[in-house]
């Protein structure tokens, strides 16, 4: 795939930003600089059902309009049913070599901790991981440990070649850290569904990349 566009990673769904706002935020991020998002509609008050179905076509009309690549968290029935780019899952999810075999030519992401979860994984069958909690976040209750700039380098000179998203309580003022450890982008929850200036913060991400 494309590294580029890891570049400014967007993860959000409904219950990530303030009530009524979510197309809204998304728009304004999409034109501003994000480069692929990631629809993941989970936790307290998040939609489900045909709710859920619904917002996702929504999403994925956004994200055509703004050349965005559009990637699900975790729902495989639901990636199915409507047709995205891609989808991204977690260690506890559907084993990689299944996933692949339902989307053989589609982008699959997993998250990985550590080394030890680097090594249990299928590695192979993915094209790209996504690396952390970098720092601290509370966006995500299961994010797992804090590996820090340290522990997102180790992993870069485990895997000198494949995709590197970092994620985890990153801000804009973090990527030029980042970038140098050899990580490919950064995955944003808060720092812009929480932002009351989306737009501008979204080209302060786009623009450390330059």
């Amino acid at each position: 795939m494309n590294k580029e566009q890891l570049q400014v990673y967007f993860i959000c769904g409904t219950q990530n930003c303030p009530k009524g706002k979510f197309l809204g935020t998304l728009e304004a991020a999409f034109k501003s600089g994000v480069t692929c998002f990631q629809f993941r509609e989970k936790g307290q008050g998040a939609l489900v059902g045909q709710e859920k179905t619904a917002m996702a076509l929504k999403v994925k009309e956004l994200c055509q309009k703004y050349h965005v690549l559009f990637l699900i968290n975790d729902d495989i029935d639901l990636a199915l049913q409507i047709g995205v780019d891609g989808v991204h899952i977690g260690q506890d999810d559907m084993p990689v070599r299944q996933v692949r075999k339902l989307f053989p030519d589609k982008i699959i992401g997993l998250s990985v901790g550590n080394s030890k979860e680097y090594y249990l994984s299928d590695i192979e069958k993915v094209d790209y991981i996504g690396v952390g909690p970098v720092f601290p976040t509370s966006s995500k209750s299961d994010a797992g440990q804090v590996i820090g700039l340290k522990g997102l380098r180790e992993m870069r000179e485990l895997d000198p070649k494949i995709p590197i998203v970092a994620i985890g309580g990153i801000t804009f003022g973090d990527v030029a850290a980042i970038r140098q450890t050899g990580a490919d982008g950064v995955a944003v929850i808060s720092a812009l569904a929480q932002s009351e200036q989306i737009e501008l913060d979204t080209q302060r991400f786009a623009r450390a990349f330059e």
